[in-house]
């Protein structure tokens, strides 16, 4: 009888006792995904597959460009464009500001213009959730970063920047330094005479001095699949010129970045 009961009890140790000795089961749970990562739901806001619908469209690489090189009409010009993109994927209710700075006497700073989040792109993840994380304006904040980067910087319809050559499409117009504020050396051209120029700066092929030298007509690019690192994603390099051919020899097509302020 005792060597039956030994049995039975050893048998009942094998069945159960796995995890009782330490054993991890077959398939772990998976941990959830970061939130407001790349790819995973946003932060502050209910994301994709989590039961309810993502923020609405905040934030947008454009498309397109407006096609004239740097002249993009001004400020009005190109905050337009932002505005008639949104609205025909359905969110014109919005107001749209381009990310851009311009130089000169009352000069403004794209950092001013854009709202005060959070942001969201077309997928319903996080950008930013302010506009001194957008920046890095702490030492923590640059530490995490934004995200701002070849898989997040999507256009109003959810579509991706090429990036890579041939096609390379990753220069993004704003006119601004690293911390999204005008430049103020204004003997260097880093807004194409305030988006309103479509001048060839007459760089010729090769790497584009940086900074440009003194009266070249030029803009500062940023690259939308950088994020936060140098290079980064709003003042990477200048461009050869402010014409379209220069805007393209560089890298990009004269997109632009689209906040809604509201």
């Amino acid at each position: 009888m005792n060597k039956h009961w030994s049995a039975a009890v050893a048998c009942t140790l094998l069945l159960v006792g796995g995890p009782l000795l330490g054993q991890q089961p077959a398939n772990p749970p998976v941990p959830p995904a970061r939130q407001g990562g790349p790819g995973g739901p946003p932060a502050g806001g209910r994301g994709p597959g989590r039961g309810g619908a993502p923020p609405p469209m905040s934030f947008f690489v454009t498309s397109v460009g407006i096609g004239r090189g740097g002249n993009l009409g001004g400020l009005a010009g190109a905050d337009a464009h932002c505005q008639s993109l949104a609205a025909a994927v359905g969110r014109g209710n919005a107001t749209w500001h381009a990310y851009l700075s311009t130089q000169g006497p009352n000069a403004i700073n794209a950092r001013d213009r854009i709202g005060n989040g959070p942001w969201y792109n077309h997928r319903g993840q996080v950008i930013a959730r302010s506009v001194a994380e957008l920046h890095g304006d702490s030492l923590e904040q640059a530490r995490i970063g934004n995200f701002i980067g070849a898989a997040n910087s999507v256009d109003e319809k959810g579509q991706p920047v090429p990036s890579g050559f041939p096609g390379n499409e990753h220069d993004i117009l704003t006119g601004s330094t690293l911390d999204g504020r005008a430049y103020t050396d204004n003997t260097r051209d880093s807004t194409c005479s305030n988006w309103t120029s479509a001048a060839d700066g007459g760089v010729p092929d090769g790497v584009v001095p940086d900074p440009i030298p003194p009266g070249v007509p030029s803009a500062r690019l940023g690259h939308c699949d950088k994020g936060n690192i140098v290079p980064s994603w709003n003042s990477s390099h200048p461009s050869r010129g402010c014409s379209q051919e220069s805007l393209v020899a560089t890298g990009g097509s004269g997109r632009l970045y689209c906040f809604a302020t509201n």
